[in-house]
C-alpha cells in the first residue's frame, strides 16, 4: 500500500509531465510497479531500522524525481538545453524520462548497505530500467539506448563520488541534495534513540522546515531553505553544497539558506 505522501508526490510528478506522454507513462509504470515499490520500501527499512539513516525509501526517491523534473523544467523555460538536446542526439522528453527513472532508483543500492550503494542501486536498477523502457518504446532502440545510459550516469553519481559530466545527472545529484527537510528525519528520530553514526544528518534535516525550488532572479533555478536551528546549516555546507559543486549543472543555480524571519545567506 502506498502512503498518503507518497500519492501526493505522484500526482504533482504526474502533473508536471502533463504535457509529455511517453515520460508521463513510463512514470506512471515506474510508480505502479510492484516489484520497485518492494525495493523501495526494503531500502527504507534498511537504512531506517537497521542503519539510522534518513529516509531512502518510496518517498524520498519520489521526491528527488520530482525535484529533478521541476529544475529540467525551468531550464527549458530559460532555453537551455539539456546535454542530449545540445548534442543533438535526443529530446528534452528524453531528458525527462532519464531523471524520472533514475530519480525514481537512485537509492535502491540502500537495500545493501550504505557503502557504495550507488554501484548496486545501478545493479539493482538495470532489470528494471530496461523493462520499463521495453514497455514504452518498443523497438526504439535509440532511445532506450540514450535513456539508459543518462539515467544510470545520474544514479551512480548521485553521491558526488563519481565524475559526472551530463546536465542530466548534475540536475539528479543537486535534486537529491535538496531533499532535507525534517520529513525525511522523523521516523529515524522518533525509533533511534541511542548515539548513532549519522546522527548528524538526522539533527540537522530535522532544523530544515522548507526547501522551495523556483525560477531564479539572477541564474535560471534559484533554491531557497528556511530552518529553524542553526544546525540545519550542516545539510546545506557539507552536503548540498558538495553535490551543487560537483555537478555539471551548477552554473544554473542560486541558493539561499537561512533560519526563519532572518535573512538569508547568499551561497551561489
Amino acid at each position: 500500500m502506498k502512503s498518503p505522501k507518497e500519492i501526493s508526490i505522484e500526482t504533482k510528478i504526474i502533473n508536471k509531465l502533463q504535457k509529455y506522454k511517453d515520460c508521463t507513462k513510463l512514470a506512471k509504470y515506474l510508480m505502479d510497479d510492484v516489484e520497485l515499490q518492494e525495493m523501495q520500501d526494503y531500502a527504507n527499512n534498511v537504512s531506517i531500522k537497521r542503519l539510522g539513516f534518513n529516509d531512502h525509501g518510496p518517498v524520498h526517491m519520489r521526491q528527488v524525481a520530482n525535484n529533478a523534473i521541476k529544475m529540467l523544467n525551468i531550464l527549458h523555460d530559460f532555453d537551455i538545453q539539456t546535454s542530449i538536446e545540445k548534442e543533438e542526439i535526443g529530446t528534452f522528453e528524453d531528458s525527462l524520462c532519464a531523471v524520472v527513472v533514475a530519480g525514481l532508483m537512485h537509492d535502491l543500492g540502500m537495500m545493501i548497505g550504505r557503502q557504495s550503494h550507488e554501484d548496486m542501486s545501478t545493479t539493482l536498477a538495470i532489470p528494471i530500467i530496461d523493462r520499463a523502457l521495453q514497455y514504452v518504446f518498443g523497438d526504439d532502440i535509440h532511445k532506450k539506448v540514450i535513456i539508459k545510459s543518462l539515467a544510470i550516469e545520474a544514479i551512480i553519481g548521485h553521491m558526488s563520488t563519481r565524475k559526472i559530466h551530463s546536465i542530466e545527472a548534475g540536475i539528479i545529484l543537486i535534486a537529491d541534495g535538496c531533499d532535507m527537510t525534517k520529513g525525511r528525519a522523523r521516523i529515524p528520530l522518533a525509533i533511534n534513540n541511542a548515539p548513532r553514526v549519522g546522527d548528524i544528518h538526522k539533527y540537522s534535516a530535522n532544523a530544515i522546515t522548507k526547501v522551495k525550488i523556483c525560477h531564479g532572479e539572477r541564474k535560471p533555478i534559484k533554491i531557497d531553505i528556511e530552518m529553524s536551528q542553526d544546525v540545519g546549516f550542516f545539510q546545506i555546507e557539507e552536503v548540498l553544497l558538495t553535490k551543487v559543486d560537483s555537478s555539471p549543472a551548477k552554473k544554473f543555480i542560486e541558493l539561499y539558506a537561512g533560519i526563519t524571519n532572518q535573512e538569508h545567506k547568499c551561497y551561489l
